[in-house]
């Protein structure tokens, strides 16, 4: 059993990865996609990935509350939830893990207090997890040690936004004039927060749905390497919202 007193962040990397390790060779196999309630779609290494880190996560901390994606949409989400618990997602981006894109990952957030103060996003594809360590965030690569990963302060004249495929020209127009951006790249999963935690890019502007298990995550390790995620009024964006079966509101997350 392990200890929440100690940094429990590199644990949490590791279940990423073992999980990650699992659902790859499912990348681009052909697998069948089913539709869940909300016709979203969920294929054979969700439910894999998920039973994985759910038996990893009850060895290592036995009666800790889980709330995950696939068990959330089909059996629904608690009416209530303690101060502490963690949020899984196991395949974030299945419909770029479908259609053969790299940008799909295995989530990890512990949530204390309605917000996430350790988390783990592996990339199995690529071989790239991210994860807090103390008070930094570390990314390592498969073979490699971890290293401290930094936020960069916004790029003046420069700042790139990551946004979704899907995301039409219009809205993409009233989201460069809102927030300033003079790029964009398209991606999905969040692998976005990391990619903000790491420097390669400056706000990732979300107006639009998501689920508390899609982003806890990828905002613990942003937080980390000095970013944030802020409501689109500037106010704390926060986690167990069990009223709303764990729906988000908008959000924005931003570097330095």
């Amino acid at each position: 059993m392990s200890d929440f007193n100690t940094d429990i962040g590199p644990l949490l990397a590791d279940i990423v990865e073992e999980a990650g390790r699992l659902v790859l060779p499912l990348w681009k196999s052909g697998l069948t996609v089913h539709s869940k309630a909300d016709d979203s779609p969920v294929t054979e290494a969700d439910r894999r990935g998920e039973l994985l880190i759910l038996e990893r996560l009850e060895t290592h901390f036995p009666g800790v509350h889980v709330i995950s994606e696939e068990d959330a949409s089909e059996f629904g989400t608690p009416d209530a939830v303690g101060e502490r618990f963690f949020l899984v997602d196991p395949v974030d981006g299945t419909k770029a893990f479908v259609r053969g894109d790299p940008n799909f990952t295995v989530n990890i957030a512990l949530i204390e207090r309605r917000r996430p103060v350790a988390g783990a996003v592996c990339a199995p594809a690529s071989g790239e997890t991210w994860y807090t360590q103390g008070s930094q965030a570390m990314k390592r690569v498969v073979g490699e040690a971890g290293k401290p990963v930094q936020a960069r302060a916004w790029a003046k004249g420069a700042a790139v936004a990551l946004v979704s495929h899907t995301m039409k020209e219009d809205t993409l127009k009233a989201l460069a004039d809102k927030y300033g951006f003079n790029a964009t790249s398209a991606m999905d999963s969040s692998i976005k927060f990391c990619r903000l935690a790491e420097g390669a890019a400056d706000v990732y502007p979300r107006h639009g749905p998501t689920m508390e298990w899609d982003i806890a995550a990828g905002q613990a390790v942003l937080e980390a390497a000095g970013g944030s995620v802020l409501t689109p009024e500037g106010e704390v964006f926060v986690y167990g919202k069990a009223d709303e079966k764990f729906r988000n509101g908008w959000f924005v997350a931003r570097g330095k």
